[in-house]
């Protein structure tokens, strides 16, 4: 099985629940494991998988316990670095149907610094790039861009997920979607929830959403719809793979639920030929992660709500 190395933020979501969406309306918080990189590589360890999470924290108690949360499912944090920046924190607050409202309080996660004897473990693997930090400078922004290079000369396959938060943009859509073209252009698969296609392409209706990114570079195109299912693009056909009916409690790693899973399969295959070639058998692994994108929502917060292989296959 391969390895699957997931760059970005680890956070704190301080996460108002049953409260409404409306943050500026909230007076209680949970502490909860956080942030979109780090969902990732759970998600594929929870599975089964060889998820190793590269990003930094602070060296307080809050970058202690998400680094021991993630070790307590199985996730390799040894390439994991300590800072003398706090650690990251988000606020979000939840409507009654499981939809978010969020703040940030970036901290340490822009703190991460390129590591040049990783390089010698990359080849074969697989990379994932899906940090919602990642695009707003510091040191962390510089490292991506060496990782992606990395990836592409150690004959990686390349995962890029955008993961546009608007309050981190603050109406620089132009930016965010300048900075995310490179990763579009090379990477082999991007996952995409309606918003990013259609902000980063600049088209509304979907399908010539993924015609104008595929011509961008990449190969194969997800696109998350919630619970209309997901629109997989590649070889020229498209079709919408429907998801499983649940009652929604929190949608916060949903997605990192499904491309984590999406991800695992991946790593699980002999060679990665097969993904760029078979639509059916990319159809079948995107119908899986649906299943597990949808159990997700069913509990609060993004880690502990990741399906396990056994809760996967009931």
């Amino acid at each position: 099985m391969k390895k699957v190395y997931c760059i970005g933020e680890v956070l704190i979501d301080f996460v108002a629940e049953r409260q409404g969406s409306d943050l500026s309306k909230a007076n209680e918080f949970t502490k909860k494991a956080g942030g979109a990189p780090a969902n990732v590589a759970c998600a594929i360890s929870k599975l089964g998988g060889n998820g190793i999470f590269i990003g930094c924290v602070g060296d307080d108690p809050f970058g202690k316990f998400l680094l021991e949360t993630l070790k307590e499912v199985g996730v390799d944090v040894s390439l994991a670095q300590l800072s003398d920046t706090f650690t990251t924190l988000a606020f979000v607050s939840l409507s009654e149907d499981g939809e978010r409202d969020f703040v940030f309080s970036r901290g340490a996660d822009k703190e991460l610094k390129y590591n040049p004897d990783l390089r010698k473990n990359l080849p074969g693997n697989i990379l994932h790039l899906g940090a919602a930090t990642a695009l707003l400078g510091g040191p962390l922004e510089k490292t991506y861009s060496k990782y992606l290079f990395d990836g592409l000369t150690k004959e990686m396959f390349i995962c890029f997920d955008p993961n546009f938060r608007s309050d981190l943009w603050k109406d620089d859509e132009d930016t965010f979607i300048k900075k995310c073209m490179p990763f579009v252009e090379k990477s082999h698969l991007c996952k995409f929830s309606q918003e990013e296609a259609q902000l980063i392409s600049g088209k509304e209706d979907l399908h010539e959403a993924c015609d104008v990114l595929h011509k961008a570079g990449t190969k194969i195109i997800t696109v998350t719809l919630g619970k209309d299912g997901t629109l997989l693009s590649m070889n020229g056909a498209k079709k919408v793979i429907p998801s499983v009916k649940v009652a929604p409690k929190d949608t916060t790693g949903a997605g990192d639920a499904f491309i984590g899973c999406l991800l695992y399969q991946i790593s699980d295959l002999g060679n990665f030929g097969p993904v760029f070639e078979d639509f059916s058998l990319v159809e079948n692994m995107v119908a899986l992660a649906n299943k597990a994108g949808a159990i997700t929502t069913t509990n609060y917060g993004a880690i502990v709500a990741l399906p396990t292989k056994e809760q996967l296959e009931k």
